[in-house]
């Protein structure tokens, strides 16, 4: 039955799910000197990685949100922790998320794990690590949930997972999105997508978008009408969001893996915290702190304090997971 406890007290205002979502982006500040590998894909395109070595024998693949990038607060504090603690790390920068657009029409989704196991595939293949962990944030989450059970060829060096702030289940969670409580997080998220559709049609001519519906657009619906069905080629929304949903997969997963939801998470729908299956299955954990938000995990305003959510990432890798 892997529930695991969470002693997680913030301070007062970070109790309140909004603030901690919100100041983690806005204003933490933290720095760090990646070495950058540009991976050309089997497509004709390119991922770039970011590593931040400290010549260890494991290595932890981090993989950003929605509009992220391995610049993101959360991948720049978990890859110095995970340095501090003797892990090596590699940012894996989402098609078009690295600071220069990618060569193709496509871009990512929700669902798009042939990337994430291209990448995996190519680590295990040209470096000399034991073990490779992987650690996901929201999309980035539901990425490395969905790999991990949908995937039957995954290589042995891959030895356990964490996902943060994940929307398991994206039918419920697009329509919480939708609520007036996420307005402003919806508008900044649409307001990028936005710029870099539009960037995509001036890129190529044949793709072609309804500019006044795009600057319309107030929901995902609209950008995955214009956007993600055609070029990924799904059937519509209902059939995108239950086809990338990594909630199905959750049951076939074989490593050690650890999901954390907090419980006033705004962007998460009841649907996105598995009870049920962390209490049926050997392999899967799951923590559900009743404070936290979307990504934030903050307790205070001293960013000594402020490493809850890093230090539980680093101890499910060295007490659940199985490293040579």
């Amino acid at each position: 039955m892997p529930l695991l406890y969470s002693n997680f007290t913030p301070s007062l205002p970070f109790k309140n799910g909004h603030f901690n979502t919100i100041y983690r982006p806005l204003f933490l500040k933290a720095s760090i000197n990646y070495k950058r590998d540009r991976v050309q894909t089997w497509d004709h395109d390119f991922i770039d990685l970011d590593f931040s070595i400290t010549k260890s024998k494991s290595l932890v693949l981090l993989i950003h949100g929605l509009e992220g990038s391995s610049f993101s607060n959360y991948m720049v504090t978990t890859s110095i922790y995970l340095n501090n603690n003797g892990f090596d790390t590699v940012s894996m920068n989402l098609r078009g998320c690295s600071g220069e657009d990618n060569l193709l029409l496509g871009t990512y989704h929700s669902g798009k794990t042939d990337d994430v196991s291209f990448i995996i595939n190519y680590l295990d293949k040209n470096y000399s690590y034991n073990n490779l962990i992987i650690v996901g944030f929201s999309l980035g989450g539901n990425l490395t949930l969905k790999y991990l059970g949908e995937y039957t060829n995954i290589p042995d060096l891959v030895k356990g997972a964490v996902a943060v702030s994940v929307p398991i289940d994206l039918t419920s969670s697009q329509a919480e999105l939708l609520k007036i409580k996420n307005k402003i997080y919806l508008l900044e998220f649409l307001k990028t997508m936005k710029n870099k559709i539009l960037a995509k049609a001036e890129k190529f001519p044949e793709f072609n978008i309804d500019k006044k519906l795009l600057a319309k657009a107030s929901k995902f619906r609209h950008i995955e009408k214009q956007y993600t069905i055609p070029v990924f080629g799904f059937k519509s929304s209902e059939d995108y969001w239950a086809k990338a949903s990594s909630k199905p997969y959750i049951s076939k997963i074989k490593i050690p893996s650890l999901l954390i939801n907090s419980l006033d998470d705004s962007f998460l729908s009841k649907e996105c915290f598995p009870y049920e299956e962390a209490k049926k299955l050997n392999n899967f954990y799951l923590i559900t702190p009743n404070y936290g938000g979307h990504v934030g995990f903050l307790s205070s305003f001293s960013n000594t304090q402020n490493n809850w959510l890093e230090y539980k990432i680093t101890q499910f890798i060295k007490e659940k997971i199985d490293l040579d």
